[in-house]
């Protein structure tokens, strides 16, 4: 089983203006969330762990979750609200974006309200922004250390600074995250934001020497890499009509280790041993889903079938 570790919110779109106020449409949201099903939707068992509302928009989420097949069991619910990232835009067109998150229920887990992890479960994924508020970050940091000599770790940074604006604190957790994790993916992107002189090939190789065993770098329309100590591969990106780019760097993860799974490659060893055909293969299904989803509007990632 995969367990996807996290933060699930609402992304809230301003619209027009009503006589009584503004209309408003919710959409669900969350990096860990849309890897939790993307990974079901592969054929993966795969279960949430995280903080729920049990308001309106917690019980959406929850519903969401279940109607995708994952299994909600580990996530704990309380009375503090959502999560919402209000979007608008100004006069010229230009989206503002205000994030409302503080004290709400994704933040609320602690290492003592932890649930305690199934025997099956064999992968954590961990990432975005839940890893860099309190008390949830130092909860779901906690967890990765304590089972990163038991189970195989994952990670990827999903840098988002309108949560947490201060780049030396998301460049401390990232390098903190990569020393644990066994396999980190990253976008060249964040890698931008966090390491503006340092080429991408340069951080893989300190990631590697830190500890993790795989590192594997997406650049959108560019392609995406991949480095162990042994061997490298870069694979382009397919050519698809892009609609919407909204969860493309979800389905890629959920993609790589989709793959790994099929390749019984799910170990320290095996990701270790993987060779620049096996490198290239891996990026090349993971860069097939996300091209996928972003032919598609609204982080509709694809289901198993369609990557054949």
């Amino acid at each position: 089983m995969f367990v996807v570790c996290g933060e699930a919110l609402m992304d809230v779109y301003t619209g027009e203006a009503t006589p009584t106020g503004l209309s408003l449409d919710a959409r669900i949201g969350g990096s860990p969330l849309n890897v939790a099903q993307g990974l079901a939707r592969l054929g993966r068992p795969a279960a949430f762990l995280a903080g729920l509302s049990t308001d309106a928009f917690g019980e959406r989420l929850l519903a969401s979750l279940a109607a995708e097949g994952v299994d909600t069991s580990l996530v704990v619910r309380s009375d503090a609200p959502s999560t919402l990232s209000v979007v608008s835009v100004d006069a010229r067109g230009v989206p503002r974006y205000a994030f409302h998150g503080t004290g709400a229920a994704d933040r609320q887990l602690t290492q003592d309200t932890l649930p305690a992890l199934p025997p099956a479960v064999r992968v954590l994924q961990f990432g975005s922004y839940a890893l860099a508020v309190e008390p949830v970050g130092g909860a779901l940091r906690a967890l990765a250390t304590r089972e990163r000599e038991r189970r195989l770790i994952a990670y990827d940074p999903n840098v988002r600074l309108n949560v947490e604006p201060d780049v030396k604190h998301w460049r401390s957790l990232v390098e903190q995250m990569a020393s644990i994790a066994h396999l980190v993916k990253v976008s060249d992107e964040d890698l931008g934001l966090l390491y503006p002189d340092e080429t991408p090939e340069r951080v893989a190789a300190r990631w590697l020497a830190q500890g993790a065993v795989l590192v594997a770098v997406t650049r959108g329309g560019h392609g995406a890499s991949a480095w162990t100590r042994a061997a490298q591969a870069d694979v382009p990106t397919p050519q698809v009509k892009v609609i919407d780019t909204v969860g493309a760097g979800d389905t890629f993860q959920a993609a790589l280790l989709t793959w790994l799974d099929e390749h019984e490659a799910l170990t320290p060893e095996a990701l270790a041993g993987l060779d620049r055909e096996d490198l290239g293969a891996l990026l090349g299904f993971a860069a097939k889903a996300a091209a996928i989803t972003c032919s598609r509007r609204g982080a509709d990632m694809p289901r198993r079938a369609e990557l054949d």
